[in-house]
């Protein structure tokens, strides 16, 4: 397995890479000795996460100037993936969330967020897939979500992106493995990044225990990765709660919803 062999030539390609859950594993990775491709929308803020990285830890480090909700920045990262040194960990973690329900939202916007959360995972999961799998070696992490269990947020439709994602993940995961791939989904809960600023998405009455560091997220990623999981929900108090989505009557997961209105369903991860 890629994760376990020397790190001098090791190469991983994050999506979403100058902030939160994509930054922390830029950071780790970078630390662990991998040379990195980071892809985002905005080149000068790329370029200057790349200059520290590579200041402070001498790793190559590409950039990817890329806007993963359109045709040509999925072709321009697909090439990338299929040329070039190879790149043994993808990590898909650029994703949006909308803060509008969906009767009052637009086709427009609706669409975009399935192209960056779904269309995107899936050109760019079998562009590395292929050239992994003949290697036979390599691994994807998908950033999904603990939201993605169960529809608990009226009128989200950012918990449906990332069922699609998690249950995408745990199909295509059991067909690489006979070519020693891995391919996992990675579903946090509520993580202190500028996921829901960007969103607009007010936090303030979530309570402090609900959140999770950035860091200690990818930590638990890079180990479930490690052990072969299909999917990895770190922090024993969203294993819980994914638990009680998954098997609670839908009576129940509904009366939540209506008491948990504005979080998890809309926020989560």
């Amino acid at each position: 397995m890629t994760l376990d062999q020397s790190a001098s030539e090791r190469r991983a390609l994050i999506t979403g890479a100058t902030a939160g859950i994509g930054a922390a594993f830029a950071r780790r990775l970078a630390a662990d000795g991998w040379h990195l491709v980071l892809v985002a929308r905005d080149a000068d803020r790329l370029a200057a996460t790349a200059a520290e990285l590579t200041g402070r830890h001498g790793r190559e480090v590409e950039t990817i100037p890329a806007d993963l909700s359109t045709d040509d920045g999925c072709a321009t990262v697909e090439r990338r993936l299929a040329e070039g040194p190879p790149i043994e960990l993808l990590v898909n973690n650029a994703g949006i969330s909308l803060n509008t329900p969906f009767l009052r939202s637009s086709a427009e916007d609706e669409a975009r967020l399935l192209r960056l959360n779904v269309h995107a995972v899936m050109r760019l999961t079998l562009a590395a897939l292929r050239p992994m799998t003949e290697r036979r070696r390599g691994a994807v992490i998908n950033v999904s979500s603990v939201a993605g269990f169960g529809a608990v947020m009226p009128g989200s439709t950012y918990s449906a992106s990332k069922a699609w994602v998690t249950n995408f993940s745990e199909s295509v995961g059991q067909s690489a493995r006979p070519f020693d791939v891995r391919v996992m989904a990675l579903c946090p809960g509520y993580t202190r990044t500028e996921f829901h600023e960007r969103a607009g998405i007010n936090m303030s009455k979530t309570p402090e225990w609900m959140w999770l560091r950035a860091d200690d997220v990818v930590d638990e990623a890079l180990r479930d990765l490690r052990k072969g999981k299909l999917v990895s929900v770190p922090a024993w108090k969203y294993k819980l709660a994914v638990a009680g989505l998954r098997h609670a009557p839908r009576r129940l997961l509904e009366a939540v919803s209506r008491d948990t209105r504005g979080r998890i369903g809309r926020d989560g991860g």
